[in-house]
């Protein structure tokens, strides 16, 4: 029912051992996944009871996430410890590494480059430059990527990498810092069993490097299920054996669990037979008996035993343990080295890409042709047939970086399991990426908007400060980069952010102060107007263009082109009888609280980055 609430996870307890692979098996159809415990290299991990409670019917949570510190909706009862110790949520991200089950790559760089980028970003800035390219050097080798380092990641548009080498690229940048504790989602998913083989026998030699693994797995082949060290499985949240994986995970089937009488010497894969079993009795409503023979076994006994001794070890760990648990900066670079390196590897390759820099310069290039072609040299004009051709061309160069910030949407919407994955990883914070993604954007806009400003400045004749002219076009982009940003931040996918941008610009057009006079718009609008960019922007040129040596003719009904437009000395009076005084439009005053958009848009778009959640798991 909705709203109502299922435990997912129930009396769930177990350990594992350092240096160990664990597998968390579930069954064949969706079911609550299942989990085992964990340890890091040099110490036991454990939790006893933790118990989750979410929303009925969810099926994204698992044993896995709550162990990762990944969880993102439900409440959790019981306890997480490693070595001990309950450790911080810095530890879990810059300490653990976790390898989702879904492929989250730049596709714009190569496998080396790949490793290298998050090696950048994971690992102290105090450490060289060579030890670094070591360590890169030795994931290559140890995860077999070596003949395919310099090949492109690729994407769904541009061929790249095998989904084998992929799998293992994002195991990789896993264990590029040397995880205490390597956790992975399903790594064998959507590989052929000579594939999956291949990766599982790649992981497994991990364990003897000290990396302690913990792995959700789905229909393994008998040589990758044999990896295995422990083994825990689990059917509707709740266990059904913990143990070791081989011989004592058949014995205790075969003696506890019911069947059909085949052996497992007559099965060709112990993995599909145990798992059968679990599924069968999940259908048939009969696994709560499986669960219940577990609870009352001695293997259980033997584990809240073993649970009891490492609760009660009261040892302490090495100092450099402790502080690792006890960790508080989810980075373990500034700010400043994650800019850096952001604009060494993304930056660079986004510069030279063509699908990158196209829609960014060539709707820029197309609309401001058009206006040379149509008002070459009305600028200059200043005769009364011209008057409302001018300030259209104005009006219309502070609308068009609104509705050409719809180029900026995607790059924050398509990335967005990246990014949710990078800061989980604990490669950076949420303002190093926003100021990243921006630097991006705004190189290319400034140096666009000076090429683009000065043509069509002198093309079109217009007058007094050039420098207004270029700021204020300038500043538009900007304004419409982090619009773009604050709308991709807080929609759901991007079909809801292209509508909501062109539907909140053309909002603003209403109150720019072109398509409605200022005086004519009715009082309890009228304030809208203080909230909108176009009109500082195009307010901000107008009086530019006609504070000039020409001066500010006169037009309609003896009045100027300012006064007609109410950016010059006017009273303004409202339906509801409010009457007050705008003076005369200050240019570069109007500038500065464009600026003021700006920060306001960027800060927006930081906090929801910052406090939105894009995954429930």
């Amino acid at each position: 029912m909705k709203g109502e609430k299922a435990w997912l996870l129930k009396d769930v307890n177990g350990f594992f051992q350092p240096g160990e692979m664990t597998a968390l098996v579930r069954a064949r159809e969706p079911a609550p996944l299942l989990g085992t415990p964990y340890s890091a290299r040099g110490c036991a991990h454990v939790f006893p009871n933790p118990t989750q409670m979410g929303p009925s019917g969810s099926g994204k949570t698992t044993l896995l996430d709550v162990l990762a510190g990944r969880k993102t909706v439900g409440e959790a009862h019981g306890s997480i410890l490693f070595g001990g110790s309950k450790p911080s949520r810095a530890f879990l991200r810059r300490f653990t590494g976790y390898v989702e089950q879904f492929d989250t790559l730049l596709g714009s760089l190569t496998v080396e480059e790949m490793l290298a980028y998050t090696g950048d970003l994971k690992r102290p800035i105090t450490e060289s430059a060579e030890s670094k390219r070591t360590a890169v050097e030795a994931v290559l080798e140890a995860l077999a990527l070596l003949p395919c380092r310099d090949v492109k990641i690729g994407n769904a548009a541009s061929k790249g990498i095998s989904g084998g080498q992929a799998k293992r690229v994002n195991i990789g940048l896993a264990l590029i810092t040397n995880p205490r504790v390597l956790f992975l989602d399903e790594p064998t998913s959507g590989l052929d069993s000579f594939t999956a083989n291949e990766t599982m026998g790649v992981v497994a030699k991990l364990v003897g490097e000290g990396v302690t693994i913990c792995a959700t797995i789905h229909s393994p082949t008998a040589y990758a299920f044999g990896l295995f060290d422990a083994l825990m499985m689990l059917t509707r949240g709740r266990v059904v054996y913990f143990g070791r994986q081989g011989q004592a995970a058949m014995s205790y089937a075969i003696e506890h669990w019911p069947h059909d009488g085949k052996s497992a010497a007559s099965n060709a894969n112990p993995a599909e037979w145990l798992v059968d079993i679990i599924t069968l009795a999940d259908r048939e409503g009969t696994s709560g008996t499986l669960a219940d023979t577990y609870a009352s076994s001695s293997l259980a006994a033997t584990t809240v035993k073993q649970l009891d001794a490492y609760m009660s070890d009261t040892t302490p760990l090495p100092k450099h343990l402790e502080e690792e648990l006890a960790a508080q900066s989810e980075t373990a670079t500034p700010m400043w080295w994650g800019l850096r390196t952001m604009l060494k590897y993304r930056t660079s390759k986004n510069y030279k890409d063509g699908e990158f820099l196209g829609p960014r310069i060539g709707d820029k290039f197309i609309m401001t042709t058009l206006m040379w072609t149509l008002f070459w040299g009305i600028g200059k004009r200043f005769t009364p047939d011209n008057y409302i051709n001018q300030s259209a061309i104005l009006f219309m160069w502070c609308v068009i970086p609104a509705y050409g910030a719809a180029s900026y949407v995607p790059s924050l919407v398509l990335e967005r399991t990246l990014y949710v994955r990078e800061r989980a990883d604990g490669l950076y914070t949420v303002i190093t990426y926003l100021c990243a993604k921006l630097l991006d954007e705004l190189i290319v806009a400034t140096c666009s908007s000076l090429i683009f400003s000065t043509a069509t400045y002198f093309a079109i004749g217009f007058q007094n400060s050039w420098a207004l002219f270029w700021l204020i076009y300038m500043i538009q982009l900007y304004i419409g980069i982090a619009l773009a940003y604050f709308v991709a931040a807080i929609s759901p996918n991007l079909d809801v952010a292209n509508a909501l941008l062109p539907v909140y610009v053309t909002f603003c057009l209403f109150f720019g102060g072109f398509i409605m006079d200022f005086r004519t718009m009715p009082a309890y609008w009228f304030w809208f107007s203080y909230i909108d960019f176009i009109r500082f922007a195009w307010s901000a040129l107008m009086v530019n263009q006609y504070s000039g040596p020409k001066g500010d003719p006169v037009w309609i009904n003896g009045q100027t082109v300012l006064q007609h437009y109410g950016l010059k000395d006017f009273k303004f009076h409202g339906q509801a009888h409010y009457t007050w005084y705008t003076p005369t439009v200050q240019p570069w005053a109007n500038f500065g609280f464009l600026c003021i958009f700006f920060l306001v848009f960027f800060t927006l778009t930081w906090y929801t980055l910052k406090t939105k959640k894009y995954v429930s798991r």
